[in-house]
């Protein structure tokens, strides 16, 4: 045997392991994704009489429509951070709107593991991931101009179409009456919005653009049939969150995060279709953004990776029904929350770990709507009742509402007595879901992003010697919980050498609209010099909002020092300026300060200045009325 015979048997038999082998479109099926932004499942094959979908509802007659399927954030790029890795974006770092974390290696976007499987993956055109993904892995092709009949001859094809025109900024579009679709008039106005003419033009404005939007989706489906691969083609079409109505976008109710889930799958792949496909259904089944990827690779033939945390619920790899969804709240644009939400087929569980918090913190973006400013104009002026004022108020601990009964959400049944097994069983099912994904929120996302610099925030949380999940959430529970009586565990915390458990120790005093006492004043006083960016920024805004004169002149300056974006990294900088913001008149001896402040500096690469500029905004606008 020659040198040159030998190396090249040595390189065939490597080969089979360089790459998977080649598929052809007759060995796998392609698949078609069309999504849509901002709309809940406000289509005529849901039961919405004043909609109007042909192209959806026909999709849906040979189809089969989900019931109970949920975006697990209700908001973009979150909710897309869940689909491109099939992991609950908290336990990656990708929870906080508009933000970039890095993976570790070994999580791999989906399109990049069909790829290696031999599949075309094209992207028309939305990213807007909360991750550092590298697109040219990632995609074949991701521009205007990508398209499922540019593979290579027999190739097997995923494309992702998403279309626009149904989202929040096209309600508020200026439309002439005489291009109206839908009669608002005729709108069904939900329980907690104010049935005002502002409201019913914009709910009207919305079906309008749904409508739009299925015709877009109807041409893309005869674009499939034209081409005569609508029996060699699966169709999934979903929307990517609620509405974009308020209260339904970014907020995580069954409002926001309920979405439309049609599922096509033509005769010929039968064999892959979920076990209860019926053409022309519905299933009852709980499905979540956090299924999708792993749902698409087992309806490929490939086996979903074990890092993904979603179930498969059709193809080779299907699993069987889960019980609950799961859906979270993290900040949005300008403003830090942290919600975390559970569902099972009836009932929606709601804890707010950060209730002192109104829900309706004022966003630049999301006042844009009409609706918006006119339902905070009714609720400054009185005029609104117990429902409709909810959204402008803090929230309670703990959230639950009965679905079936209460389909908007105003009837919370977290106190009550014949619901108590229920609330008991969904809030153990979220503590051991959060635990066992290492949900990160429970960090700051400065403290986040500082305990991560060297790696990711993956590798971090993993790693109980860097995340002590137990222990921080243990004292987030505790400092959620509104308990007057744990005010001296939270000063005690304070002391913790876990600055997770200090952050809440702070937060859980903030709450109370602490200090009320010598005890808690000196220790909020000591907080102010810890070492920590959000212990220090939290401890000072209790102070700020709820010391005594004294306090405030020792909180302000702290404030002023972390609200300057030039000198700190963006993250405590919002912090340090919402907590200005929440200060109201206490903080006008800083005005001209705050006036002047920096919004140019250490701006993450995707949370900008804008977000800075829009808290001064508000800041001074409140200070000139």
């Amino acid at each position: 045997m020659t040198r040159f015979t030998a190396l090249l048997m040595f390189c065939l038999t490597l080969a089979p392991l360089a790459a998977p082998a080649a598929v052809s479109a007759a060995d796998r099926p392609n698949v078609l994704w069309i999504t849509s932004e901002d709309n809940g499942p406000h289509l005529g094959c849901y039961g919405d009489t004043y909609a109007i979908s042909p192209n959806l509802d026909k999709l849906a007659a040979k189809g089969m429509i989900y019931n109970n399927a949920w975006s697990t954030a209700p908001v973009c790029a979150p909710a897309r951070t869940t689909i491109i890795t099939g992991m609950w974006p908290p336990s990656i770092g990708g929870q906080h709107m508009r933000s970039e974390s890095k993976l570790p290696p070994d999580i791999k976007p989906y399109p990049q593991i069909l790829r290696e499987h031999g599949y075309y993956c094209t992207n028309w055109t939305k990213t807007d991931y909360n991750l550092d993904v590298d697109m040219k892995k990632a995609w074949d092709d991701l521009s205007k101009k990508a398209h499922w009949k540019n593979r290579k001859p027999g190739q097997p094809f995923f494309a992702i179409f998403n279309y626009t025109i149904s989202h929040e900024h096209n309600i508020r579009n200026a439309i002439d009456d005489k291009d109206r679709i839908h009669d608002p008039a005729k709108v069904r106005v939900p329980a907690y919005h104010p049935d005002v003419p502002e409201v019913r033009k914009d709910w009207a404005q919305y079906y309008d653009r749904i409508t739009q939007m299925d015709k877009q989706c109807g041409d893309m489906l005869d674009q499939i049939d034209k081409a005569g691969l609508e029996q060699d083609t699966i169709v999934v079409y979903y929307g990517d969150h609620g509405s974009g109505m308020p209260r339904s976008k970014r907020w995580p109710y069954n409002s926001g995060l309920q979405i439309p889930l049609i599922v096509y799958v033509p005769e010929k792949w039968k064999k892959l279709a979920p076990k209860d496909y019926k053409p022309g259904g519905s299933s009852d089944d709980l499905l979540g953004f956090i299924d999708l990827a792993p749902t698409l690779l087992s309806t490929c033939g490939v086996k979903p990776p074990a890092n993904m945390q979603g179930h498969a619920f059709m193809g080779e790899y299907a699993t069987d029904p889960v019980e609950y969804q799961f859906g979270f709240r993290g900040r949005m644009d300008e403003r830090y929350d942290m919600v975390r939400v559970c569902r099972d087929k009836r009932y929606i569980y709601i804890r707010n770990y950060m209730p002192h918090k109104i829900y309706g913190q004022y966003i630049d973006y999301m006042f844009q709507t009409p609706t918006t400013r006119v339902w905070k104009e009714m609720y400054d002026a009185g005029k609104l009742n117990e429902a409709q004022s909810h959204f402008w108020q803090t929230k309670p601990a703990e959230e639950l509402y009965d679905l079936k009964n209460d389909i908007d959400e105003i009837h919370n049944l977290a106190g009550s007595a014949d619901h108590a097994d229920v609330l008991k069983r969904m809030r153990a099912a979220l503590d051991k879901q959060l635990i066992e994904w290492r949900d990160l929120g429970f960090l700051s996302e400065d403290e986040m992003q500082r305990r991560s610099v060297k790696d990711t925030p993956r590798t971090m949380g993993l790693d109980p010697k860097r995340y002590d999940i137990e222990r921080i959430k243990a004292m987030a529970d505790v400092a959620q919980s509104l308990d007057s009586k744990a005010v001296t565990q939270l000063i005690t915390a304070l002391d913790d050498k876990d600055s997770g458990v200090r952050y809440w120790g702070a937060m859980g005093l903030l709450m109370r609209q602490e200090p009320k006492s010598d005890a808690t004043r000196t220790a909020l006083r000591e907080a102010m010099k810890d070492d920590n960016p959000s212990v220090i920024v939290t401890a000072a805004e209790a102070l700020g909002r709820y010391g005594n004169d004294e306090d405030v002149k020792l909180a302000l300056p702290v404030l002023m020092e972390w609200a300057d974006v030039s000198k700190h990294e963006i993250y405590v900088s919002m912090m340090a300026l919402s907590a200005l913001d929440f200060m109201d008149d206490r903080a006008a001896p800083v005005k001209d300060q705050i006036a002047k402040l920096p919004t140019e500096g250490k701006t993450h690469p995707r949370v900008g200045s804008g977000y800075i500029k829009n808290v001064i905004k508000k800041i001074m606008s409140d200070f000139d009325k």
